[in-house]
């Protein structure tokens, strides 16, 4: 059975919370709303557009929500065509991949990204051969239902028992346990450790290359 270790990509492959934190403020400004917090912009990274706006606005109408993930797009895609939207890789990721790639790993990703965004994040870092699946918010429900999990299982020919999810928020963390895999929480990313725990996470990493000593431990 094939080993596969899935990654989250916003707060555990790049670090893109200025580009969240600056498209979630201009999509509220567009509509004439006060921006949230970046500290709660944090909070809801992970889940998917329309399931992040109403966390944030729960009294407001359906309609506002998906009006609000529209605009946050556009605000998204105008940043990057001003060259505004930088999402460098963190520290160890390459290697860390590398090295998983080496020991026989397949890799997937799981993201709340839609497709277009996680294309174009993987292309921009070289990274788009390097996942044999790829499941964003555009195709699934958002997390932490298990489904991009599950699909990913499917794409690799792996099997529950032998799939890690590797992510920086609680809901990483709880669609792993809902998917019935393991759950390796990231500290470098938008959830405190605590959060991370509380969610489910079976062990934490404070690196990349750690989670290469936590999988010996594992075997």
């Amino acid at each position: 059975m094939n080993r596969l270790a899935i990654f989250d990509c916003d707060g555990t492959l790049v670090d893109s919370q200025h580009n969240i934190c600056m498209a979630m403020e201009l999509c509220f400004a567009a509509a004439g709303l006060e921006a949230p917090s970046r500290e709660r912009t944090r909070s809801v990274v992970g889940l998917s557009l329309v399931e992040a706006m109403r966390a944030m606005l729960p009294d407001a109408a359906s309609e506002s929500h998906h009006a609000l993930a529209e605009a946050y797009k556009l605000a998204f895609q105008g940043m990057r065509a001003r060259g505004l939207a930088d999402e460098p890789l963190y520290e160890g990721i390459d290697e860390l991949i590398a090295r998983l790639e080496a020991a026989g790993w397949l890799l997937g990703v799981a993201t709340g990204k839609s497709d277009r965004g996680l294309a174009l994040c993987l292309d921009h870092h070289g990274l788009a051969g390097r996942f044999v699946t790829l499941q964003t918010a555009d195709r699934h429900p958002s997390k932490p239902h298990p489904s991009m999990i599950e699909q990913a299982i499917a794409d690799a020919g792996a099997s529950a028992g032998t799939t890690l999810m590797i992510g920086d928020t609680s809901y990483d963390m709880a669609m792993a346990r809902a998917a019935g895999v393991t759950a390796i929480g990231v500290t470098w990313g938008y959830h405190d450790p605590e959060a991370l725990r509380e969610a489910g996470a079976h062990y934490l990493a404070e690196h990349p290359l750690e989670i290469l000593e936590l999988m010996k431990a594992m075997a």
